[in-house]
């Protein structure tokens, strides 16, 4: 591969639910945003394996990928993400050095408190049974497959 090539990194996010089918969203304590709990898939690391780490990591929650939602391209810069549902297990929310609030989201909520590009993961994640495949320039959703 000659150095003027760009490389992709892969992150993955998990669509936590609560009982009465709320996602959670996460506060960064970097920038404030609200987002789905996720990170950088590590080279060694499997998807689920890594989406339990990043979940853990970030929320103190115990994880189980029940499905993949969706696969999202940042055009602009390069990361692959990997969306799944996730059904809790153990573990308590936990405030932590990345992040600092939590909410359980409506449909609603998360149109208004997300970004479009991570607020789609999460209504994707909530209402289609299939995976979506779906390009955004960092910012904006620039279509599908």
């Amino acid at each position: 591969m000659s150095s003027d090539q760009q490389k992709h990194s892969v992150s993955v996010a998990g669509i936590v639910l609560d009982p009465a089918g709320r996602a959670l969203l996460i506060q960064r304590r970097d920038n404030s945003h609200w987002e789905p709990p996720g990170g950088v898939l590590e080279l060694a690391e499997s998807f689920h394996h890594g989406l339990c780490r990043e979940v853990k990591e970030e929320t103190g929650l115990d994880v189980e990928p029940i499905a993949l939602t969706g696969i999202y391209k940042n055009m602009v810069r390069g990361v692959v993400a990997l969306v799944f549902r996730c059904a809790m297990t153990g573990g308590e929310l936990s405030i932590n050095n990345e992040v600092s609030g939590f909410h359980w989201a409506t449909p609603d909520d998360v149109i208004s408190m997300a970004a479009e590009a991570f607020a789609v993961r999460v209504l994707d994640a909530l209402h289609n049974g299939v995976p979506t495949v779906r390009q955004y320039n960092g910012t904006k959703i620039l279509g599908d497959r």
